[in-house]
């Protein structure tokens, strides 16, 4: 027998995240393609890594009994080792990605007793120089930023790679599941450490690494289940010319689709089929099984095909219509709507608003309520009506600290699309009313509500929402809210403190430092400001940064007396409004503070008012 040469060799071993990431060090190519994962990719490994932890976790488990639950198998990694460097052939998204959410981790244990060590897992030391498990320079700084203190500023410059880890990173923030956290994080830890497993395949031969790494991902013979879903539906049409004319339509909304994304099409089947069709959900038990709305998440083309005759389709006929008015309706609106996701349409602001929340789910529930026989106006109409509940659904978990990642409210969201089914509008308003006044809680959260570290992209949300509220109503040009939240402007805006982080010029309201932090951080002690304001004002007391508030947005020159000066839109939209503004020309203490708090719960309340369901 002949040995396999040195420079061929293929070596696959199964590998816990531990053993991938404790210690090592991979380096890309400096023509590999940049971190490119999407807030929806990190929402499927949140959602896939939290589902079947819970599938294996049970109260009153110990932690050892962690090392027999069942192994998650997340895929594998391609490398070739030359030269002593490991380079990362493919890989590269799910260890960037894991990597962050172990930083995330560490942060949610910081105050916590008996932390697991986790530093370890995300950069080490070799003679002296410390650098992360993906070894990419310009990476860096943001990578240690993360790692120190969970925040990182995008200054002009930085590459694509960091903008965007910078947005994974909030997305993790922000999506992952407050049932994990508390005494059930320790537990998920060593499960994602020592339980969750990928496939290193190795080859110290370059060519040898990239023709694997081809091998598995460009060969394109296995149809997806769009092409499956096609093929089917357009076999059961026995008319060659209504076939071809279905068949035309079909390749023109699926080539729109792609247009829009890269996972457009299979995203917009998902999204349609739970909308319409979707009856059952799997129960929160161990061992339940998958049902209609999981079902539709992994084989949509089986689903339909197993359940043609509950949806109506039973002749030729039957699949002609739904190719040529149910998909080529749900397509075109579906389209809509992820337009409305990017930039503001009058009428559908509110889809934008929920787009900005990560609120990915939406798109289910907005298709919901349309049929094909309504018209532009009518669709719009429902559009709005369904964007505006979930907003303020939003805006309400918000103020009162509660989660509305995908995992946490998808069992509620399923169970609207059946309330609103296929409603008419009247019937749709007096739904989401009856929803609404259902909701556990109202603004009240607005009064305890203050920034930290999970929430800091939804402040921002409350006060862009705020300020963009305030100087529409006084007739004030402004950015507007798109233009405060927009992350890639030049002088992009972000949460100022009016009380400087200095305790000291605050000892005679606070008996410690704690206190005082804890205080500061209060809605009420917060506004939305550029960048560069911040960084030359931000450190002054607050006599001296107030004359410079005049030149900011209404919100922020609120606080001062010049604003109440000349100024009739702004003095009567409070009147009508009763709206508590007032001046602080001398001082801005904690009991100004709580002034302002107040004032910011009013706003939300009138922002997110039931009224505007209504509407219709």
């Amino acid at each position: 027998m002949l040995d396999t040469p040195a420079a061929e060799k293929i070596d696959a071993y199964p590998r816990t995240v531990r053993q991938l990431l404790s210690g090592r060090k991979y380096t890309l190519e400096y023509y590999q393609r940049d971190y490119l994962w999407r807030e929806r990719d990190i929402e499927d490994l949140i959602d896939d890594l939290s589902a079947r932890f819970s599938d294996e976790f049970e109260d009153g488990h110990e932690r050892a009994e962690v090392a027999l639950y069942r192994p998650y198998f997340l895929g594998s990694i391609v490398i070739s080792s030359r030269g002593g460097a490991d380079f990362l052939i493919d890989g590269q998204q799910r260890l960037t990605s894991l990597t962050l959410l172990v930083i995330h981790l560490a942060h949610l244990q910081r105050d916590g007793a008996n932390p697991i060590p986790l530093d370890h897992l995300i950069y080490s030391q070799k003679y002296g120089k410390p650098s992360f498990n993906i070894d990419v320079e310009d990476r860096a700084t943001s990578m240690r930023a993360l790692l120190e203190t969970g925040d990182y500023t995008l200054i002009p410059g930085d590459p694509e790679a960091v903008r965007t880890i910078w947005a994974r990173y909030q997305d993790i923030e922000r999506l992952f599941p407050s049932e994990l956290k508390g005494d059930r994080l320790p537990f998920f830890i060593d499960w994602l450490l020592d339980r969750v497993t990928l496939v290193e395949i190795t080859s110290n031969d370059k060519e040898m690494a990239y023709e694997i790494f081809e091998s598995m991902n460009d060969r394109g013979l296995s149809l997806g289940p769009t092409d499956m879903l096609k093929g089917y539906l357009l076999s059961q049409v026995r008319d060659a010319e209504q076939l071809e004319k279905a068949h035309r339509l079909w390749k023109a909304r699926l080539q729109e689709l792609s247009d829009e994304g890269k996972d457009a099409q299979s995203e917009f089947f998902k999204a349609w089929f739970r909308a319409k069709f979707a009856d059952s959900i799997r129960e929160r038990k161990k061992s339940a099984t998958p049902q209609d709305f999981e079902l539709i998440g992994t084989q949509f083309n089986r689903w339909i095909r197993e359940h043609a005759r509950d949806i109506g389709l039973n002749r030729s006929e039957d699949y002609v219509r739904f190719i040529t008015d149910d998909f080529d309706h749900a397509a075109r609106r579906y389209i809509d709507i992820l337009r409305a996701t990017r930039s503001m349409v009058p009428g559908l602001e509110p889809i934008f608003y929920n787009a900005d929340n990560g609120f990915t789910i939406q798109t289910m529930v907005l298709l919901a309520p349309l049929r094909t026989s309504d018209s532009q106006d009518e669709v719009r109409t429902k559009l709005g009506l369904v964007a505006s509940y979930l907003d303020i659904f939003i805006a309400r978990r918000i103020v009162n600290f509660r989660n509305f990642g995908y995992s946490t409210v998808q069992y509620t969201m399923f169970n609207l699309c059946k309330a609103i089914r296929d409603l008419d509008t009247p019937a749709l308003c007096a739904r989401l009313l009856v929803e609404v006044a259902g909701l556990e809680d109202g603004f009240e959260g607005v009064d305890r509500l203050a920034l930290n570290q999970r929430n800091r992209g939804q402040i921002r949300h409350l006060l862009a929402r705020m300020t963009a509220y305030l100087e529409l109503g006084c007739g004030v040009a402004g950015p507007g809210f798109s233009g405060y939240v927009d992350r890639t402007a030049p002088k992009p805006f972000e949460v100022e403190h009016i009380w400087a982080n200095k305790y000291n010029r605050h000892k005679d309201e606070f008996t410690n430092e704690f206190d005082f932090g804890e205080t500061r951080n209060r809605l009420g002690d917060l506004l939305l400001v550029p960048k560069d304001f911040n960084s030359s004002y931000g450190a002054l007391p607050y006599d001296e940064k107030l004359p410079h508030y005049d030149a900011q947005n209404v919100l922020a020159r609120s606080l001062g007396p010049n604003c109440y000066q000349h100024n009739p839109s702004f003095l009567q939209f409070v009147q009508e409004k009763q709206l508590p503004f007032k001046p602080y020309p001398d001082a801005f203490g904690r009991a100004q503070m709580a002034e302002r708090q107040s004032l910011y719960r009013r706003l939300c309340e009138l922002i997110w008012t039931p009224d505007r369901l209504a509407a219709g």
